[in-house]
């Protein structure tokens, strides 16, 4: 068994690992785990526009852990190469990839049509997808051939999520996917990790501790406070898959339990409206600290504070809004959409709290704003920066180094023979490896892109 890494290897994003497996017969059988966007570049930067280092046309599936981008966001460029087999998922995963792509292409063409810049990918791609994707419960089994089966794990990372483990050649490979922080209020618990032989294991903040997760609701609830006190305004740039549902759902609660206030609090990202009406439909998923389902309006998104604007205009009047208000908008990492409008308008506003609440990848202007830039560029204007930034990993919907160790050190059985990691900056892989070596007394191994591991 081999592994090549195409993607997040010394790096956060462009999540992209080629498995070669040997069958009961001796036959080879090539498979992907993920196939996701390079960020913190604009889509026609490269790596996003180099040739894969394998052939699409040999890999027999590929197996999606979640839908964000930077695990999906090169499968209609998979297609468009010639791969033609099945891509399987966990039900939720499809409907989110779906909203994710399909937004990735309508930027592309805008950018485009606008710029001139190329392509990734056509349209028919995007659509071509959700023709070869296949959908899976988790614990089911996926067996590819006599020998050779997978089957997904609950992640706890955002809805759908999932780890996967590989039963193949006498051996349990598990690849982590992301993995989700601690008590998350919305989302079941990430599922322990049993028993393996190999981990390919997430470490985005394998270096670092979030704050305690009961902090966050307090946080909230104080930067709430002032904003109406000081008459000024709350910016929340979040990702519009689990980042904004957490957000609303903490909302809901404070407005509820905590603070009653009139304040308009504007969900500014049509992406993420169109994905809490995911998170509605498939609420069996999800797990909730409060019987939400018993308030009046048994609805755990909806409070009598928000307004939801999904089209240009609704948005442009929220500027004729007066402070005090809140606007969570997309993009999280600051690299395009709604809140872009909004940094121009708001950060020199020594007023403005700017609320960091999600990984902010090299290169991004939201790195450069948790990085305390004083000045910034947004639509090719510069941009001063008076506004108070504040960064809050409690609302990470990525596990910390306290949990993927806890997480790593399975419940029955060894520790892992073999621990590689993938999905993180190398300085802060680095550290972790350290940990990992010193605390689990294994092997621990940092790939560098395109390298092959044996298995």
């Amino acid at each position: 068994m081999q592994i090549t890494f195409h993607g997040a290897a010394r790096e956060v994003t462009g999540s992209c690992h080629q498995i070669v497996i040997k069958d009961v017969q001796g036959n080879m059988h090539q498979y992907l785990i993920d196939c996701g966007m390079f960020q913190g570049r604009r889509y026609a930067d490269e790596p996003n526009f180099e040739d894969f280092h394998f052939d699409p046309k040999t890999i027999e599936a590929v197996f999606v852990t979640h839908a964000h981008a930077d695990h999906t966001g090169r499968l209609p460029k998979l297609i468009k190469a010639g791969f033609t087999g099945s891509i399987y998922c966990v039900h939720p995963t499809r409907p989110l990839t779906r909203i994710i792509l399909e937004d990735s292409y309508h930027i592309m063409k805008e950018n485009t049509e606008r710029e001139g810049e190329p392509l990734l990918y056509d349209e028919e791609d995007v659509t071509q997808v959700f023709e070869q994707m296949q959908t899976v419960n988790y614990h089911e089994t996926v067996e590819m051939t006599p020998g050779i089966s997978f089957m997904f794990h609950d992640a706890g990372h955002i809805l759908g999520s999932a780890f996967l483990s590989i039963e193949a050649e006498g051996k349990r490979v598990v690849f982590s996917g992301d993995l989700g922080n601690s008590d998350v209020p919305i989302l079941p618990e990430t599922e322990d990790l049993s028993q393996a032989d190999v981990v390919i294991c997430e470490s985005t903040y394998g270096d670092s501790l979030h704050e305690d997760p009961k902090d966050r609701t307090t946080i909230l609830r104080d930067l709430i406070e002032q904003t109406v006190r000081n008459q000024s305004v709350l910016l929340i740039p979040t990702f519009s898959i689990e980042r904004t549902q957490e957000v609303l759902y903490e909302m809901d609660q404070i407005l509820l339990h905590d603070l009653k206030t009139n304040l308009p609090i504007f969900l500014d990202s049509p992406m993420a409206i169109r994905a809490t009406e995911i998170y509605r439909h498939y609420q069996n998923y999800l797990r909730f600290e409060a019987d939400i389902l018993r308030e009046p309006d048994r609805d755990f998104f909806t409070f009598p504070n928000l307004v939801e604007t999904l089209n240009r205009e609704e948005s442009k009047v929220i500027n004729d809004r007066p402070a005090p208000k809140i606007i969570i908008a997309g993009s999280g990492m600051m690299s395009g959409g709604r809140i872009m409008h909004h940094l121009q308008r708001y950060l020199p506003d020594e007023k403005t709290q700017l609320l960091i609440i999600g990984y902010q990848a090299t290169g991004t202007l939201g790195r450069r704003l948790y990085e305390g830039a004083k000045q910034v560029r947004v639509y090719g204007q510069e941009v001063e920066v008076k506004a108070s930034v504040k960064a809050v990993g409690a609302f990470s919907s990525h596990a910390d180094q306290n949990k993927l160790t806890k997480w790593l050190t399975p419940k029955e059985g060894d520790v892992p023979k073999k621990i590689i990691l993938v999905h993180g900056e190398f300085a802060v892989q680095e550290v972790f490896a350290t940990h990992l070596r010193y605390h689990l007394r294994t092997e621990v191994i940092i790939p560098e892109m395109f390298q092959e591991i044996e298995i």
